[in-house]
């Protein structure tokens, strides 16, 4: 990952190649801005009496430096109207600002961090999100520059990569604090990256077995617990529809156990659940070619989940959090499940296969159902559960249902923060009926013409919860972004890391705010 600093030095001492500095909008510079354009001959009050700035949210300017600064470039990234600044648009404007620095081939910058008493909007705005500044800017800086070009030939001429990022404070005494916030963030940071990585990579690498020495690899660095079920295990358990998904791949399942014992040894755990299918070609109800390719970022809920538990321990919450991962492939094979088949699951209740591509709630059935011998606190699956998300809320939201209305509220809000919002969609009794099958206790999809695919993919989870508090987060239309986005690039985007992380340091310090 990309170093960073912190350095205590005046701002026109310091020696950088790109200067960042936050704006609010406004007509004219102000405060600290103001004093260094005076200083500068107005190089930056020109800028914005041209109206080739003016501090809106993302609007980046790069301005040749002068002295007496000893930065070569001064490079302006707005933060948007002065009262409505969070840490979410101070995230943004970062990863703006780097993205930006990097494409104009520069390889170290530097952000000022304003002391209290200057930008008193940007300190205002920001202490209503509940977000630190530092923490802030070294996620949106190092989110924003992630790359993966692993499996490229290396390039004569190497496209020009950010090396390092250094966070200025013309303060002494807020050095330590800083320091502390920008190591909080660099674990946020490599957290997602980790998630990242595994749904960028090809199914022919991700497979149930490497998702599973992923997670050995996070235990044994801190100290984990890892467990990982084989199929024979499944067997013993009753996981007949995990194995029934599993059935067509040549590929084993594996059934990952990832255990953080941050909290006293009988507490309770929060219990993270992700949906790990590594390709999905729909199975015998084969889907069309058309972009199947990115059918490899299936397993994102099971990314989700490891990387949660990674960062979960990097920050050594105090809590006990546990990740389940079913991980399977759904291929077409000769012995794969066919509609029509019904399949018991670990918890009794049998299952009408209606269609083998909504594999995903049959995985999460038995994890699920796996989940209560925990006695947990909370139950939260995430998932690209289904398409019909997308339909709903597009690619700015996930969808978030449960039997639990205050983990769904503390949940969204803790997205609102993070940037990974939640909407909440309802689970009414007609949808749960939707479900039920004639010929065994439940079918995997409704009928057609029911309609509500999101819901009804969350009602059938829902006869699998129990009565453990438990929310579902589908994540199909956010987990992969089709486009540059401000610190998210476009492919995967680690979605619901940060979040689920906010939500457990909340429960394990009992401060739901």
């Amino acid at each position: 990952m990309i170093k960073t600093t912190i350095k205590n030095e005046r701002l026109l001492a310091h020696k950088t190649e790109c200067l960042i500095l936050f704006c609010p909008e406004e007509k004219k510079p102000s405060g600290k801005l103001a004093e260094l354009d005076a200083k500068l001959k107005g190089l930056i009050g020109s800028s914005f009496k041209n109206k080739r700035f003016g501090g809106k949210l993302n609007q980046t300017l790069l301005l040749n430096a002068a002295k007496p600064i000893r930065a070569d470039h001064l490079l302006l990234v707005g933060l948007g109207k002065a009262k409505e600044i969070t840490g979410e648009k101070l995230r943004q404007a970062a990863g703006t600002a780097a993205r930006h620095a990097e494409k104009s081939s520069l390889s170290t910058l530097s952000f000022y961090v304003p002391a209290d008493n200057s930008v008193n909007p940007i300190c205002d705005g920001l202490a209503k999100s509940d977000d630190n500044f530092s923490q802030a800017v070294t996620e949106g800086s190092l989110l924003s520059l992630y790359h993966f070009d692993g499996y490229k030939q290396a390039e004569k001429d190497k496209p020009c990569r950010i090396k390092q990022i250094t966070l200025l404070t013309a303060e002494k005494s807020k050095v330590s604090s800083m320091r502390s916030a920008v190591k909080r963030g660099r674990h946020l940071a490599e957290a997602v990256y980790t998630s990242r990585d595994l749904i960028s990579h090809p199914s022919n690498t991700v497979t149930p077995s490497y998702l599973a020495d992923k997670a050995r690899e996070i235990a044994k660095s801190f100290g984990m617990t890892c467990k990982v079920l084989a199929p024979r295990d499944m067997g013993r358990l009753g996981m007949g529809a995990l194995l029934g998904v599993a059935k067509g791949s040549q590929e084993p399942p594996t059934f990952i156990i990832l255990e953080h014992r941050g909290g006293a040894k009988n507490d309770p755990p929060v219990v993270i659940v992700g949906k790990g299918i590594t390709f999905d070609t729909g199975g015998i109800s084969l889907k069309p070619s058309a972009n199947m390719d990115e059918m490899k970022m299936d397993m994102s809920g099971g990314s989700v989940a490891l990387a949660t538990l990674f960062a979960a321990a990097a920050l050594k919450i105090p809590m006990n959090v546990v990740g389940l991962i079913p991980a399977s492939e759904n291929m077409p094979g000769g012995t794969a499940i066919k509609p029509g088949d019904i399949l018991k699951s670990m918890s009794g209740k049998t299952i009408e296969v209606l269609n083998t591509d909504a594999e995903g709630r049959l995985i999460l059935a038995d994890a699920l159902t796996y989940a209560a011998r925990y006695k947990p606190k909370a139950v939260i699956d995430l998932a690209t559960l289904t398409g019909a998300v997308i339909i709903a809320l597009g690619h700015q939201a996930a969808a978030v249902l449960g039997n639990n209305d205050e983990l769904t509220n503390r949940l969204q809000q803790c997205g609102e923060v993070t940037g990974e919002r939640l909407w909440p969609l309802p689970l009414w009794p007609e949808h749960e009926k939707a479900v039920k099958s004639d010929i065994a206790d439940l079918k995997n999809i409704a009928s057609p013409g029911v309609g509500a695919g999101t819901i009804t993919g969350a009602a059938f989870l829902k006869a699998f919860a129990g009565e453990q508090p438990w929310c579902h987060l589908d994540i199909a239309g956010t987990s992969w972004s089709g486009e540059d986005k401000p610190y998210t690039p476009k492919g995967a985007s680690g979605f619901g890391v940060r979040l689920l992380i906010r939500f457990l340091e909340q429960e394990a310090t009992g401060n739901p705010s």
